[in-house]
């Protein structure tokens, strides 16, 4: 069953953004004392009475301004507000009552959601200043005093917003969704993926770099399975992250990879693999998550005789550390083999899952064994008694010998490799662990 969704709107830096930190117990947005810092929507579960409902963060909203981000920031609330069924209208007691306010009230009006009105900022305890009283004449009934940062108020704000929820009894809807990050360089396509994907605008899309901040979350569901897909603000190299808001970005990034289950690399066609693309998918095999590399914008590629495989193999060599990952050509400008990237990713979070019996790895092990002698050194070789699973996600084995001195690299890379064969394992980083006998 759907939970209940709030969304909380306002004008820029009324501290929507604060409000949803501590309300969600997270710092999920990205809080900077600078005007339309959030830009997408931003999601996150909330508990309350033991009931669970979503919140929505979203960009502040300018009714007059007619930037190009701007007015997209205020269609991604306007959505927010039709997705919503509650809606927290946050203002700010410092600046006092603006003719924005008033607008945005005249928005919700029309809306015809319910609304709770609140008033940021009062952060002293006992009755509200004199100035809160104004906020009546917003005509949305009884203004709730909140403080963001100290929490003061947020209790009689859920209890408000409570009000207007119905919570319908959860049933078990099969499997949790993937979560899939999309990662890459800014303005490789990311956001235009996911808004292919679900067939509207779910990001902010243009060709300014660096549009998205966020970590974004939208559920996406298929023939191929169910998605909760994470576009990501593109990873620049760190000279040329000036701003602190950027920083928080990349920040969020790299959380937004330690929480996926599937990591897809986005390169651009035309630019190949770059140093940073390196570091991004270098960063999310060391966590240890599944993999696919998505080579997008492949409609503007000018064709000849086997351009896919060429490219195919530079990939391949450039991130030689992640051969195992596989390559998917795509548009999403065109949804050109969208269908074998989520089938792709599917098949590499189940392969980031699976665990082999014992008795199976060492039949593996006996025949390599067999097949190429362990090394030796100074008359002494290396003995491997047996291995065994140990955990997932990414697969682990554990090797018990009698030196692990003897263990080289090379051997190492050999047995990864007859495993491959025998397995699979397409799509996820493996990982040894030597003991010892007695460790």
């Amino acid at each position: 069953m759907r939970m209940p969704v709030v969304a909380i709107v306002g004008r820029p830096n009324v501290g929507k953004s604060a409000l949803f930190n501590k309300l969600a117990g997270a710092r999920l947005s990205i809080v900077e004392d600078t005007p339309g810092v959030t830009r997408d929507r931003i999601y996150a579960n909330v508990e309350w009475r033991a009931k669970t409902f979503m919140l929505i963060d979203t960009g502040g909203i300018e009714p007059m301004r007619e930037d190009i981000i701007l007015t997209q920031m205020r269609r991604q609330a306007e959505m927010a507000i039709d997705t919503a069924d509650c809606i927290v209208f946050l203002t700010d007691i410092q600046t006092g009552l603006t003719a924005d306010d008033q607008q945005i009230a005249n928005m919700l009006y029309r809306s015809g959601k319910p609304v709770v009105l609140c008033v940021n900022k009062v952060d002293q305890l006992g009755a509200p200043p004199m100035e809160f009283y104004e906020f009546y004449n917003l005509g949305l009934g009884d203004p709730i005093a909140v403080s963001s940062v100290h929490g003061n108020g947020t209790g009689d704000l859920l209890d408000a917003v409570f009000e207007h929820l119905t919570f319908e009894e959860q049933e078990e809807d099969g499997d949790a969704p993937i979560k899939v990050a999309l990662l890459g360089k800014p303005n490789v396509g990311k956001s235009s993926l996911i808004n292919r994907l679900l067939g509207e605008e779910r990001c902010i899309v243009s060709n300014i770099p660096g549009t998205t901040r966020d970590a974004v979350d939208a559920l996406y569901t298929s023939d191929i399975g169910n998605f909760s897909l994470i576009d990501t603000a593109g990873i620049r190299k760190k000279k040329k992250v000036e701003d602190a808001v950027e920083k928080y970005s990349v920040i969020r990034s790299y959380m937004a990879v330690e929480r996926a289950d599937v990591c897809v690399i986005m390169l651009d066609a035309a630019e190949g693999v770059t140093e940073q693309d390196t570091k991004i998918a270098g960063y999310a095999n060391d966590q240890g998550k599944a993999l696919v590399i998505a080579v997008n914008k492949w409609d503007s590629i000018e064709k000849e005789t086997n351009t896919m495989e060429r490219l195919r193999k530079d990939i391949q060599h450039e991130l030689a550390f992640m051969s195992f990952a596989p390559i998917v050509f795509i548009s999403a400008l065109e949804g050109q083999r969208l269908p074998q990237l989520m089938l792709a990713v599917k098949e590499a979070a189940a392969e980031n899952k699976r665990r082999i019996s014992t008795g199976m790895l060492n039949d593996v092990l006996n025949d390599a064994t067999a097949r190429v002698q362990p090394p030796s050194d100074k008359g002494r070789r290396l003995k491997i008694y047996y291995m065994t699973q140990a955990s997932v996600q990414p697969p682990t084995f554990v090797f018990f010998v009698n030196r692990k001195d003897l263990f080289h690299f090379s051997y190492q890379r050999y047995l990864e490799n007859r495993i491959r064969d025998t397995f699979g394992f397409k799509g996820t980083p493996i990982r040894f662990i030597i003991r010892e006998r007695g460790e």
